[in-house]
């Protein structure tokens, strides 16, 4: 391909990134009005797992400021090429990962994959070893998919419990959970309602300071008009924007 080429590629994937992002924004804006929210409580991540470095700075030069990993690896290294944006950590986070993902130089802004105790442990551990605070959300798997990580609704009070009594270094923002992948999105709403109701009865019980229950993380390409219909202020979009 000759140069020219190149940036006429370049500049119609740019413009191809914008249209999907404004019909995004559109829809969100819609979501947020049926929900009678507004549109600057929802984050937006971008999960760029399935692209290059140089879709991701595009989506970036965008307005978009968060942006999804589900591998260590891959975050690091896009991390790493691109350090002013927010990281998130979306994907199972391996116990023996903890140390990679989290460096004296550079941490994830959000963990949403917290879904056990060896695991919340391993977090606390690492933020005493380096004197930091490590956010995360606590994963529920609402839907009972045997297929899926994340803990039972009826466990999440006692593990929040336990990570205020004996995990001083991390800190549960909130939840996040993956509905079923069918083919008609309003059938997941119960799903979404139901951790919704979660949140709100566990946001009335009294925990340490590292338990403070700002966030639902609910709602993917699929499915997202109706997470933030239901309550989710994060929404993790990735085919929509990128494929």
């Amino acid at each position: 391909m000759l140069y020219n080429d190149k940036m006429v590629h370049c500049k119609r994937e740019v413009k191809m990134f914008k249209l999907r992002l404004d019909d995004i924004k559109n829809r969100i804006s819609g979501a947020v009005y049926r929900s009678k929210r507004l549109p600057e409580e929802i984050t937006l991540v971008a999960v760029s797992k399935t692209v290059d470095v140089g879709a991701v700075m595009e989506v970036f030069r965008l307005g978009v400021g968060d942006f999804g990993e589900n591998r260590v690896a891959e975050l690091k290294k896009k991390q790493s090429s691109l350090p002013r944006a927010r990281w998130h950590m979306i994907g199972q986070l391996q116990t023996n990962k903890v140390k990679d993902l989290i460096t004296p130089e550079r941490q994830p802004f959000l963990i949403h994959s917290l879904d056990r105790w060896t695991l919340a442990q391993e977090l606390d551990k690492r933020g005493r070893a380096l004197n930091i605070l490590i956010d995360a959300l606590v994963q529920v798997n609402v839907a009972q998919e045997p297929q899926k990580s994340g803990l039972e609704l009826q466990e999440v009070a006692q593990f929040l419990e336990a990570v205020g009594q004996e995990l001083g270094n991390l800190r549960i923002k909130g939840f996040m959970t993956m509905a079923p992948l069918i083919d008609h999105a309003e059938e997941v709403r119960p799903v979404f309602k139901e951790l919704t109701a979660l949140k709100r009865k566990l946001g009335q019980m009294s925990f340490p300071p590292n338990i403070s229950l700002q966030h639902l993380s609910m709602g993917m390409s699929q499915d997202f008009e109706i997470a933030i219909e239901e309550g989710a202020d994060i929404v993790r979009i990735g085919r929509s924007l990128f494929s």
